[in-house]
């Protein structure tokens, strides 16, 4: 294993000699040659804010314009425009796409591409993807992965730290719930003691009476009163807020 230090001189060595490259594409892609074998070094180089001209080359030149991974770190690199961002992310992979989305540097016609991507491959991804997918996703990824049938992707997309708790709010108020999601918040260490959600789940009218039930017990007489008088909700659930209402 080489050590941290003597690969970061290999890193800085590698980095003076492509600004002694400069535009002449005849040197960076002796630059290439001669160094493209490393890829780690060559991802080091494209975390620093390399040389246009050197990203144009590599995104350009075989072997290195195959390989998805070095691909990402052309478009996740400082100095990627964005016409060469959007001709590159979409033959990413659903990680590196998922890095993309996320990364502020990276110009948001590319960044709301590769969203786009994501979304379009979610029932392509196994359960596992899924799972990794919904903790570290941009907000229009996470929230179809919310409504997952499989309750570990909605486990894990409710520890996502982007998630709020007013998009959790739109889908818990929808027409049409996910029972899977109105469990998970239920259950959730993070989203459990949030009073909105709990209101929100008692007055959803296609909540389980089991759920909607749990709930009433928090609730502050006023909302009490207001699941009592809710129509369309569960005779059960409005009787039962009535009573706790009356012993407040």
């Amino acid at each position: 294993m080489i050590p941290p230090r003597a690969r970061e001189g290999e890193v800085d060595a590698a980095w003076a000699e492509l600004l002694r490259a400069g535009g002449s594409a005849p040197a960076l892609r002796a630059v290439l040659e001669g160094k493209g074998g490393d890829r780690p070094l060559l991802v080091s180089l494209l975390r620093r804010a390399a040389p246009l001209a050197f990203l144009e080359t590599l995104a350009a030149t075989r072997p290195w314009s195959e390989d998805q991974r070095l691909q990402a770190a052309v478009v996740l690199s400082p100095r990627c425009t964005r016409p060469l961002g959007l001709r590159l992310v979409g033959s990413l992979l659903w990680r590196d796409l998922a890095d993309v989305a996320a990364s502020p540097i990276v110009s948001a016609a590319v960044r709301i591409r590769a969203e786009g991507l994501l979304k379009d491959q979610l029932a392509e991804r196994r359960l596992g993807e899924r799972i990794t997918l919904a903790k570290i996703a941009t907000a229009p990824v996470l929230m179809p992965l919310l409504l997952d049938a499989d309750p570990k992707v909605v486990a894990a997309g409710l520890i996502n730290r982007r998630l709020r708790e007013e998009d959790l709010l739109t889908l818990v108020r929808a027409e049409t719930p996910s029972v899977p999601l109105l469990e998970g918040i239920v259950a959730s260490s993070r989203w459990s003691d949030s009073y909105a959600l709990r209101l929100a789940i008692a007055l959803q009218p296609r909540a389980p009476i089991a759920l909607a039930l749990g709930r009433l017990r928090t609730l502050l007489p006023r909302d009490l009163e207001r699941v009592a008088r809710t129509a369309g909700l569960s005779p059960l659930v409005q009787a039962a807020a009535a009573r706790v209402a009356e012993t407040r």
